[in-house]
């Protein structure tokens, strides 16, 4: 199983980013993916989650409604458009892979099975 992250960048605060992370080898029927973030010297946390049957979504509170996640499933791909963005979102991203997750565990970085290997995003004031 493979998970590619990659979009990340150096943006303004304000401006805009789209990440990317693309599946493979891993048959996607009842996976859930989603998208945590890890700051220096904090906690990997939760950000934004997508049910690939379904497209059920779920976001933290500190960025409901600047960001969008979604998929396209020809490409086996999430993606994670992030508007509005502030210093405080700086954060290596992360994409994960779980299977079967019900709602209550979306926010879980344990229940996670696969991990990408991280894409930096910086926002600076």
């Amino acid at each position: 199983v493979q998970l590619q992250a990659f979009g990340g960048g150096l943006v303004q605060a304000g401006g805009s980013l789209r990440l990317s992370c693309a599946a493979s080898g891993v048959t996607l029927n009842s996976i859930v993916m989603g998208w945590f973030r890890q700051a220096p010297g904090k906690e990997r946390e939760f950000v934004s989650s997508i049910t690939w049957n379904g497209g059920s979504t779920s976001y933290a509170d500190s960025v409901k409604g600047r960001f969008t996640i979604s998929k396209d499933t020809v490409k086996r791909t999430v993606y994670l458009q992030m508007n509005s963005l502030k210093p405080e979102d700086t954060a290596v991203y992360y994409c994960a892979a779980g299977r079967g997750l019900i709602l209550s565990t979306r926010r879980d970085r344990t229940q996670y099975t696969y991990w990408g290997q991280g894409t930096l995003v910086t926002v600076s004031s």
